[in-house]
């Protein structure tokens, strides 16, 4: 299957995050435009670097000219995040995980999440932002988890419905909707904790570096 790493200009994760990633499988490297600024400073070469170009910097356009593909797309009505996610959904990549889509713009961080559900229908999509990995889910779904392992949910709409076996506060057709209610902070009990999402889409949040030291993933 195919995956990519898609580096936004937003904070970056630490490179040794990027490189577990790659050899999991997600063995090439998209950067959305200023993107290609944080592969500069963490010695990392993309493969592609997709944008209208008005944030990579001169350094490292010319770094990369020679070792990476450069795609300059100007319309306006596209994010350059979303301009990669076509790329990749056109050349049948499978999963993409987004890093560095969030930072100090809460605008830039809403409208990123808002593309994890854009896209849901067309390409698996994660995202890790400090911390945190988020991943949208539907339909039944096996999570491996670690002794008490904080895990969180999220809904979207009233009419998604959500069930659990395996966590704390146990979740019976429970329905989370954005603003009115969420299970924060909930507490995996076993191994494998299983979620049935019905009618929808749920977010997941879990410690990336948790996931990281016990192979989750």
């Amino acid at each position: 299957m195919k995956k990519c790493i898609i580096l936004a200009n937003g904070k970056p994760p630490k490179k040794s995050v990027i490189t577990f990633f790659q050899k999991k499988g997600f063995n090439k490297l998209i950067c959305a435009d200023g993107g290609a600024n944080s592969a500069l400073k963490m010695n990392l070469v993309p493969d592609v670097i997709i944008g209208d170009l008005d944030s990579v910097s001169s350094e490292a356009l010319k770094e990369f000219k020679s070792v990476s593909k450069i795609i300059q797309l100007k319309r306006q009505n596209d994010t350059d995040v979303e301009k990669c996610l076509k790329y990749v959904i056109s050349n049948k990549y499978v999963e993409a995980l987004l890093v560095g889509a969030t930072g100090n713009r809460l605008d830039h961080t809403f409208c990123n999440l808002g593309i994890v559900l854009k896209f849901i229908s067309q390409i698996k999509i994660s995202l890790i932002a400090e911390n945190s990995f988020l991943k949208a889910y539907s339909g039944k779904v096996e999570l491996k988890t670690s002794p008490d392992e904080t895990i969180s949910i999220y809904g979207i709409s009233s009419k998604t419905k959500i069930s659990s076996i395996g966590l704390k506060y146990e979740l019976k057709n429970t329905s989370l909707p954005f603003g009115e209610r969420e299970s924060t902070s909930n507490i995996a009990k076993k191994k494998l904790v299983k979620l049935k999402i019905s009618n929808g889409v749920v977010f997941v949040i879990r410690d990336v570096k948790n996931m990281i030291d016990n192979d989750l993933f």
